[in-house]
């Protein structure tokens, strides 16, 4: 239904609350035939005049359809623009940039790489940190479905983690600080867990000379 034009849906809806009517309409006098009988006689007016009520009941439940399609449409339109902004945000040209840095050059022992990484090193590192924690920000519970966003996103978001895990553990630690950068490792975490369920093989492979 959230492919149908807006006048398919109202057709549908207008549709369904004139079905709803006549079903009831048609109820009623099928339950008056039935109820009839000399001994018990039965109004039919009356039993018409509570037809209102089942009017009523036949357009709300049309109104329903049709609100219910306008519900879809808000909550895929939201949809569409968090993915959007997300694409925008991990393939903007800082992040690539950042990336490939942190993959070509960041040292594996986060105790060496700390004391010896350059400012270009530390201005990568701290721009793809902060590229995760908005993506983790975007995709928080309820916004977006993972299966939306996971399918295109996940290699980028487990191959920098990969990398970048041990420095943010490290920080952690030597910090006192178990906050730092927490939704980027819970956003990596939902990462992970989306891989596992979903690809043969999980685990990053690394290749030289990658585009």
């Amino acid at each position: 239904m959230k492919k149908w034009s807006e006048r398919a849906v109202f057709v549908f809806a207008f549709a369904v609350a004139v079905f709803g009517f006549f079903a009831c309409v048609l109820s009623q006098v099928v339950l008056w035939f039935i109820l009839r009988r000399p001994q018990n006689p039965t109004d039919l007016w009356a039993m018409i005049e509570a037809l209102s009520t089942a009017g009523a009941l036949a357009v709300a439940l049309g109104g329903s359809v049709f609100a219910y399609h306008q519900l879809s449409e808000v909550a895929s339109s939201r949809h569409m623009d968090v993915a959007d902004r997300l694409f925008e945000e991990l393939n903007s040209t800082e992040n690539i940039k950042a990336r490939r840095w942190i993959f070509e050059n960041l040292p594996e022992d986060p105790g060496e790489g700390i004391k010896t990484i350059d400012q270009e090193g530390r201005d990568a590192v701290k721009q793809a940190l902060n590229s995760l924690d908005r993506v983790s920000f975007l995709t928080q519970a309820g916004w977006i479905p993972q299966d939306m966003i996971m399918p295109w996103a996940h290699p980028m978001i487990a191959k920098l983690w990969d990398k970048l895990e041990p420095y943010v553990r490290y920080e952690q630690e030597r910090r006192n600080e178990p906050y730092y950068y927490e939704h980027a490792a819970e956003l990596a975490a939902r990462c992970r867990a989306w891989r596992k369920k979903h690809l043969a093989a999980s685990e990053v492979v690394w290749i030289k000379d990658a585009l």
